[in-house]
C-alpha cells in the first residue's frame, strides 16, 4: 500500500505524531510554536530515521550523554528532516512562509492527511473563567486550521481538543469550527458520545478528548468504530515497579537501570522496549510543608479518601481561599488509572502524589511520560519544568496509534 503523508499542526512534544508514525504515516512536516518542543520533536525525528537505517546506536548512545549535545546528533540525518519542524507560531503573518518552507519539501498534491489541535487552554473551563473568549486569539486558531486544508486538500483530517470545545460558548465555537471546514469541502463528525476517553484505548490515565474527524465530501465516509480495550493493569504493580524508588529532589536527567525486570504491560504497549536503562527519571524538590501534606494526602487516599485541603492542620495551609480548589492535593492511584495529566503538572506536583507513601513526592519526569504512554526511549528537550509541560500538553501516542490506523485503513479504502 502507497505511503500515506500528514502534516502536524501545533505539534507539541509529538505524540499525536508519534502514534501516526507507529500506523505507517510519513510525516512531511511539524508546526509548533515552542521550540523545547520543536527540540524535542527533532530528537525524535532523528530517532526514527537512524533506526530505519539501522544506526540507532548512536540514538541511545545520545541517550546515555551525561552532556547531551543535540545539535550533534541531528548532524546525523538528512537536514531537510530537520527543516521540516518548524518552529513558528501559527499566524496571518507567518502562514506564507510556513507554506513556503513546506511547499519546498514536497509535491503538494500528496498530503493525504492534516493532524493536530489548536492550544487546548483556550476552550478548557478554567481557561474561558480567566478570559474573554472572543478576545483571545486562541480561540480563532482553527481558522489557521482551515487554511492548511484548502492549501493542500488532504483526503482527511484529525483535530484534537479538550472536551471544554463542545461547551465553549454554548457550542458556539465547535459549530463555527464545523462550518468553516465544510465550507472548505469537507464533512465532519465527532464520536457518538461526544469525546474519547484514553483509558478506552490501553492508557492507564482517564484522559477524555474531542476527536474530531474530516474528510473530503466526496469519499462518503463516517466517522470510525473503536474498539474499547479492557485492560486490569494499575500504575503501581504494572507501570511504575521497574522504575528506581526516588525521594523528593532525588533523580537524573541521565541514564539510569531499571531495577526490576519489564512487566506484560509494559512489553505490551512497548513502553520499555527493549533498552536496559532509561532516562528523566527526575523529581522535583519540595519545601517541608508540603511534604507533610503529600504524607496526609496518601494516608487518606489508603483509606478510599481524597483529600480535602481545608481539613489540614492550620498550620499547613498556606492559601487564604479554603473553599475553592479544595482538592488541590491528589494522589495518584496506584492501584488503578490515574487522572488526566494536565500541564500545570510544569508549575508543581501537587495533583500528582505518588502513590507510595515512603517515597513522599511528586510523580518523576519518566513517570509522568509513562502515564501518557510514552515509550522509554522519548526524550524531552529542555529543562524538568520543559519536559513536564510537553507531557502534560500530548496526546497520549498510545492513543494516537489506534486512531491512526483506523484513519489510515479509510484512507487506503477510498483511495
Amino acid at each position: 500500500m502507497k505511503q500515506l503523508n500528514y502534516i502536524d499542526l501545533f505539534a507539541g512534544a509529538g505524540g499525536l505524531s508519534e502514534g501516526f508514525i507507529r500506523a505507517g504515516f510519513n510525516p512531511i512536516a511539524h508546526v509548533e510554536m515552542n521550540k523545547d518542543a520543536c527540540d524535542t520533536i527533532k530528537t525524535r525525528t532523528s530517532y526514527h530515521w537512524l533506526k530505519e537505517n539501522k544506526k540507532d546506536t548512536i540514538y541511545y548512545n545520545y541517550l546515555k550523554s551525561d552532556s547531551k549535545n543535540k545539535e550533534k546528533l541531528w548532524e546525523n540525518i538528512p537536514e531537510n528532516l530537520i527543516n521540516s519542524v518548524i518552529n513558528k507560531e501559527i499566524s496571518d503573518e507567518t502562514l506564507p512562509e510556513i507554506f513556503e518552507i513546506i511547499d519546498k519539501e514536497i509535491d503538494t498534491n500528496k498530503i493525504d492527511l492534516i493532524i493536530g489541535g489548536p492550544p487546548c487552554q483556550a476552550y478548557s473551563v478554567a481557561g474561558r473563567a480567566r478570559k474573554d473568549m472572543d478576545k483571545d486569539p486562541r480561540n480563532h486558531l482553527y481558522k489557521h486550521y482551515v487554511k492548511f486544508l484548502e492549501k493542500y486538500k488532504p483526503k482527511m483530517f484529525v483535530f484534537e481538543n479538550v472536551p471544554g470545545i463542545l461547551s465553549a460558548k454554548n457550542g458556539e465555537y465547535l459549530n463555527k469550527i464545523f462550518k468553516a471546514v465544510r465550507n472548505a469541502g469537507y464533512e465532519v463528525a465527532i464520536p457518538e458520545k461526544n469525546y474519547l476517553n484514553s483509558k478506552d484505548f490501553g492508557v492507564l490515565q482517564d484522559r477524555k478528548r474531542v476527536i474530531i474527524i474530516g474528510w473530503k465530501k466526496e469519499l462518503y465516509l463516517k466517522y470510525p468504530e473503536f474498539e474499547i480495550t479492557q485492560n486490569n493493569f494499575n500504575i503501581k504493580n504494572d507501570l511504575f515497579s521497574d522504575l528506581k524508588p526516588l525521594k523528593n529532589g532525588q533523580g537524573t536527567l541521565d541514564a539510569i537501570e531499571y531495577v526490576k525486570p519489564t512487566t506484560n504491560y509494559l512489553k505490551q504497549t512497548n513502553i520499555r522496549n527493549g533498552l536496559d536503562f532509561v532516562t528523566q527519571h527526575i523529581v522535583r524538590p519540595n519545601n517541608d510543608n508540603d511534604l507533610e501534606i503529600y504524607k496526609i494526602a496518601v494516608e487518606e487516599w489508603n483509606k478510599g479518601k481524597r483529600l480535602n485541603y481545608a481539613t489540614l492542620p492550620p498550620r499547613l495551609i498556606k492559601h487564604n481561599n479554603i473553599h475553592a480548589f479544595t482538592n488541590r492535593f491528589q494522589v495518584v492511584n496506584g492501584n488503578g488509572i490515574s487522572h488526566t495529566v494536565v500541564a500545570h503538572i510544569a508549575m508543581d506536583g501537587h495533583y500528582y502524589i505518588h502513590p507510595d507513601k515512603k517515597q513522599n513526592r511528586s510523580i518523576s519526569v519518566r513517570e509522568a511520560a509513562r502515564i501518557q504512554s510514552f515509550p522509554d526511549d522519548y526524550f524531552f528537550e529542555g529543562s524538568r519544568t520543559a519536559a513536564f509541560k510537553q507531557i502534560g500538553n500530548a496526546v497520549p501516542p498510545l492513543m494516537a496509534q489506534k486512531i491512526a490506523e483506523k484513519i489510515r485503513d479509510m484512507i487506503w479504502k477510498n483511495t
